[in-house]
């Protein structure tokens, strides 16, 4: 697992803790913008002017307040070029978002002009509501893999957390509230978990099924490029072998 920090002098750096202890670590929450902060960024020192890079600054400097030196960003900590460490990463993802330490939720199309926006609810419930965040297909994991997630707008303020926010968000997902509040997924029948992924979207295909592996506590290979219907059938074999089955045919 590749972690991020900042140095003395605020250099962004990375550590990669494979075979290694890991330490507390913050993670991000986010959807991806046609202006991330890549890994190859990461690696050559640019991309520090871009929206991606301000979302990096936003967890490191939330993480510190929280007394936590490392953090973690999917934008930039993965090398996507690197199909084994790619594959690993996807296999790994729905753990990592449990262990952290905390999960931060940044909602880029939620604005709180003004300060203390936990006493001023109403100025943004409803672009919170709408948020994009709500309808990616990789972000119901984030939901429900950290025991909290604290959302932030996009003026970084904070909205309140999975417990504080947690009718909205089962009104916006139809997530049964037990759930939000840590009842394990395997006691959630599989056409109900199924049944939280309609209406997402995914940029690629294969990850409308890729992005229910943790949720159905299973792992696969990916084969970006395979379509949506093998890469469900795959799923299907998966959740067969541990005697976690369904049909995919009216639901995805």
């Amino acid at each position: 697992m590749r972690l991020l920090y900042f140095d003395g002098s605020g250099r962004l750096l990375s550590t990669n803790f494979s075979r290694k202890t890991i330490p507390p670590y913050a993670i991000l929450s986010h959807t991806w913008g046609d202006d991330e902060f890549l890994f190859e960024d990461l690696v050559n020192g640019t991309g520090h002017g871009t929206a991606g890079y301000e979302k990096i600054l936003f967890c490191g400097e939330q993480a510190a307040r929280d007394h936590i030196q490392y953090f973690w960003v999917d934008t930039c900590c993965i090398d996507k070029w690197n199909l084994r460490e790619l594959s690993n990463a996807i296999n790994s993802m729905f753990r990592w978002y449990k262990n952290a330490a905390r999960c931060y939720a940044f909602l880029s199309d939620v604005s709180t002009p003004i300060a203390d926006a936990h006493l001023h609810e109403g100025t943004w419930d409803a672009s919170f509501r709408k948020s994009k965040w709500f309808t990616r297909g990789w972000t119901l994991q984030e939901l429900l893999a950290p025991a909290s997630i604290e959302f932030f707008s996009l003026d970084r303020q904070r909205l309140g957390d999975k417990d504080s926010l947690e009718q909205q968000i089962h009104e916006i997902t139809r997530i049964p509230v037990i759930v939000l509040r840590g009842d394990p997924l395997n006691e959630v029948s599989v056409p109900e978990r199924m049944a939280w992924m309609a209406g997402r979207q995914t940029t690629q295909e294969e990850d409308m099924a890729y992005s229910l592996i943790g949720i159905f506590g299973v792992s696969m290979e990916f084969r970006y490029g395979e379509g949506i219907e093998r890469a469900q059938e795959r799923l299907q074999e998966e959740m067969e072998k541990g005697t976690v089955y369904t049909s995919f045919s009216n639901n995805c």
